[in-house]
C-alpha cells in the first residue's frame, strides 16, 4: 500500500501544479454609466467556484479556473452582466441601471374596457392622466398601490393682512430621487410626490460656513422671478457647520430592517443590505450597531456590535431574507427599546428604518404610528427613514414617520443614491447639530404687496408656534444646506393671484412701515436648539430692498430657482405663470460651477427627459371611457 502511495505521490503533485498553473487572477474596478464607482458588486465565475464582492471603492479581485472563463457581475438596481475574461488580468467594466419592465395592464373606467401598454409602477394616485394636458379623466392602475398625500399648494398672502409667515426647516430630499426614478422610467410623477422644497434641498449650495460659535450661517438674496417677470424671488439659505468625521460623537445605531415579503425584489432588501454594508464601512471602533428586523414578528438579529467588527455586521446583514407579513409597529417598538437600553449620553442615538413603508399588520394606522414616534422622540433618540422600492412604496407613511420622529427621510433608488446619502452626506444624514429649527418672516407692506412660500406645505406653522419651545420642528445635520424661496408681488403690481376681501370693521389695514425702517423688505428670524437643550436661541436678520439685475444673480440663486421652476412644472402649479423647461435649462446651465459630484449636470439631463415626455404625451398611452 505504501509503495502504491509513493508511486502516486508524484502524479498528485503534478496534478496540483497543473491546477495552480492554470488558475488565473483577475482584478478591476466597476463603475456606472456616469463614471461613479459601484461598491459591493457580487462577482462569480459562471462555470462555478470562486465568488467575491467588490469593496467600497468598486475594486474586486477574483481567481478564475482559466483565462477563458466568464465572470458574472450582479448588483442591486443594475442589470446583471456576463463578461468573458479572454486572457485579461485587468477587467474593469460599466454596469447599466436596471430598466423597468413593460407590462400589459387592463384599466377599467365606467364604460368599456380598453387594453393599453404602460410601464409598470405608474404612479397613479387619482391625479389627471397627464399634468401636461390638464385632462380631467382619472385612472387607477390596479398594479400600483404607491401612497402620496395630497399637497394643498401655498397661496399668495397679502402682507397687510398676513405680515408673518412661519415654517419649520426641511432637510429631506426623498422627493427628488423618487421623482427621478419615475421620470427615468418614462412616467409622469403624481403631484403629491413633488415636494418642491425637497427637490431644492437635494442639492448642496455654496453658502459660507458659520464663523461664530453658532451651528449655521444664513444667506439672503433677492432678484427677478424667472417664471413671472413682474414678481421678485427671495432666497434664504442656511449652511450647517461641517464637523470632521473623526470629531463626530460616538454613535449608538439600530438598523431597523423590513424583511417582509414585499421587500423581496432587487430594488428593496438586496439594495438595503448593500446600502447598510456601505454605511458599515464608515463606522469607527466607538460606534455600536444593533440590527432589528420585522416581518410577521420583530426580532433582534445582532446585539450591539462595535463598528470595528465590520465582518460580523456585514455577515448579519447578508443572512437576511424576505418573507411574511409586515408588523411595522412591533419592529419600531423593539428598535427604540434596543436604542434606549444602549443609550449613550452626548452621543448620536439613532434608529435607521429601511422599508417600503407598507405596514399591514399590528400598529398600521398613520395616527397610531405617529403617536408612537412622537412618544419615542422625547427619549433623545433620532430617526432616519430610508425608503426603497416601487409599485407599493408608501411615501406618505415614511414622510410622516420622519417628520414626527426628529428625523430625516431619503429615498434610495440605487447604489449611487445610497453613496450620496450614507457616504458623501454621512454627517448631515446621521448627526444633528441644531434641532427644532424654525423661521418666521415679517414682510414690510411698504415694499411687499403679497408673498408665497414656494413649497414647505407640510412644514407650515402657526405664528404662535415660533416662540413656543414645546413645538417640534425640523433638525439640521452636520454640513447640511437648507434653502427656502419666497415669491414676492411688489407694491404697484396688478395680480390675479391676490384675491379681494372685505375691509375689516374694527381695525385699520395696510399700515405702512415706520419711516426709519422703510428700506427693509422683510425681517427673518431663526429659532433653534442645540442637541440636548430645551431652550431655543434667536437670530434676527433684516433684508434690505435692492434692485439687482437678473444677470447679477448668484449661481446659488439661479440653480435653486431652476429646481423650483422644474417642480412647479411637474406639479402643473396654479402659479406656474410663464414657467418653461427652456427657462429651467437656461438657469441651471448657467449655475454649474459648484458641482463636485455631478448632481447638477444630472439634473439637466432629468429636465431634458421631462421636457421630452411633455412634448410626447402619447408615450404614456392611457385611455378611459368615462361615460
Amino acid at each position: 500500500m505504501k509503495k502504491i502511495l509513493l508511486l502516486l505521490l508524484p502524479l498528485v503533485v503534478a496534478m496540483l501544479g497543473f491546477i495552480q498553473k492554470n488558475n488565473f487572477i483577475v482584478s478591476g474596478t466597476i463603475t456606472d454609466a456616469k463614471g461613479n464607482v459601484v461598491p459591493f458588486v457580487n462577482i462569480k465565475v459562471k462555470e462555478g467556484g470562486t465568488a467575491v464582492s467588490a469593496d467600497l471603492h468598486g475594486y474586486y479581485k477574483i481567481t478564475a479556473p482559466s483565462q477563458n472563463a466568464t465572470l458574472v457581475f450582479e448588483a442591486a438596481g443594475y442589470e446583471a452582466r456576463e463578461e468573458p475574461i479572454k486572457g485579461r488580468s485587468n477587467l474593469s467594466l460599466t454596469l447599466q441601471l436596471a430598466s423597468p419592465k413593460v407590462n400589459e395592464v387592463v384599466i377599467t373606467g365606467y364604460g368599456q374596457k380598453r387594453k393599453t401598454h404602460q410601464t409598470s409602477a405608474v404612479a397613479a394616485m387619482g391625479r389627471p392622466i397627464l399634468a401636461f394636458e390638464n385632462k380631467q379623466d382619472y385612472y387607477q392602475d390596479p398594479y400600483n398601490t404607491e401612497g402620496y398625500d395630497y399637497i394643498h399648494e401655498n397661496i399668495f398672502r397679502t402682507s397687510a393682512e398676513n405680515p408673518l409667515s412661519t415654517f419649520s426647516i426641511d432637510v429631506d430630499a426623498a422627493s427628488y430621487s423618487n421623482v427621478r426614478r419615475m421620470l427615468h422610467a418614462g412616467q409622469v410623477p403624481p403631484a403629491g410626490a413633488v415636494r418642491v422644497e425637497e427637490m431644492i434641498n437635494y442639492f448642496q449650495y455654496d453658502y459660507p460656513q458659520p464663523k461664530q460659535d453658532v451651528p449655521f450661517s444664513f444667506t439672503t438674496e433677492m432678484n427677478d422671478c424667472p417664471w413671472n417677470s413682474q414678481h421678485k424671488l427671495v432666497l434664504i439659505g442656511m449652511q450647517g457647520k461641517t464637523i470632521p468625521v473623526d470629531d463626530l460623537p460616538a454613535s449608538n445605531l439600530v438598523f431597523l430592517i423590513d424583511v417582509s415579503g414585499s421587500m423581496a425584489s432587487a430594488g428593496k432588501l438586496p439594495l438595503v443590505k448593500a446600502s447598510l454594508k456601505m454605511l458599515t464601512e464608515q463606522l469607527r471602533e466607538q460606534d455600536k450597531v444593533s440590527i432589528v428586523v420585522y416581518a410577521g414578528a420583530a426580532g433582534l438579529v445582532l446585539p450591539p456590535t462595535s463598528g470595528q467588527n465590520k465582518t460580523a455586521i456585514k455577515d448579519a446583514l447578508e443572512k437576511l431574507s424576505a418573507g411574511g407579513s409586515t408588523a411595522g409597529g412591533a419592529g419600531i417598538k423593539l428598535a427604540y427599546k434596543t436604542a434606549r437600553e444602549n443609550f449613550k449620553a452626548n452621543a448620536n442615538n439613532r434608529v435607521i428604518l429601511c422599508s417600503d413603508g407598507d405596514f399591514n399588520i399590528g400598529m398600521s394606522s398613520d395616527d397610531a404610528m405617529e403617536r408612537l414616534i412622537e412618544e419615542e422622540r422625547n427619549s433623545g433618540i433620532y430617526l432616519t427613514v430610508l425608503g426603497y422600492g416601487m409599485g407599493n412604496y408608501k411615501d406618505n407613511k415614511m414622510q410622516k414617520l420622519a417628520d414626527k420622529g426628529n428625523g430625516n427621510h431619503a429615498y434610495i433608488d440605487g447604489m449611487s443614491e445610497a453613496k450620496k446619502v450614507l457616504i458623501n452626506e454621512f454627517g448631515g444624514t446621521l448627526f444633528t447639530i441644531a434641532k427644532d429649527v424654525k423661521l418666521q418672516v415679517e414682510f414690510n407692506p411698504a415694499h411687499v404687496q403679497g408673498y408665497r412660500l414656494v413649497g414647505y406645505e407640510n412644514r407650515m406653522l402657526n405664528k404662535e408656534d415660533f416662540n413656543d419651545d414645546q413645538k417640534d420642528a425640523g433638525d439640521l445635520g452636520s454640513g447640511h444646506t437648507v434653502t427656502a424661496l419666497y415669491e414676492i408681488i411688489p407694491i404697484g403690481v396688478q395680480s390675479s393671484f391676490l384675491k379681494n376681501v372685505d375691509p375689516l370693521k374694527y381695525q385699520k389695514n395696510g399700515t405702512a412701515a415706520v419711516s426709519d425702517l422703510a428700506n427693509e423688505m422683510m425681517t427673518i428670524k431663526f429659532r433653534y436648539k442645540t442637541p440636548g437643550d430645551e431652550k431655543s436661541m434667536l437670530m434676527v436678520h433684516p433684508l434690505l430692498y435692492s434692485q439687482k439685475k437678473s444677470g447679477q444673480a448668484s449661481e446659488n440663486f439661479r440653480f435653486a430657482a431652476a429646481v423650483a421652476e422644474f417642480g412647479i412644472l411637474l406639479r402643473n402649479s396654479a402659479f406656474k405663470a410663464g414657467a418653461s423647461y427652456a427657462s429651467v435649462l437656461r438657469s441651471a446651465g448657467n449655475a454649474l460651477s459648484y458641482d463636485k459630484e455631478g448632481y447638477r449636470r444630472e439634473f439637466i439631463r432629468l429636465v431634458e427627459s421631462a421636457q421630452y415626455l411633455a412634448k410626447k404625451p402619447e408615450l404614456i398611452n392611457i385611455e378611459i371611457d368615462a361615460k
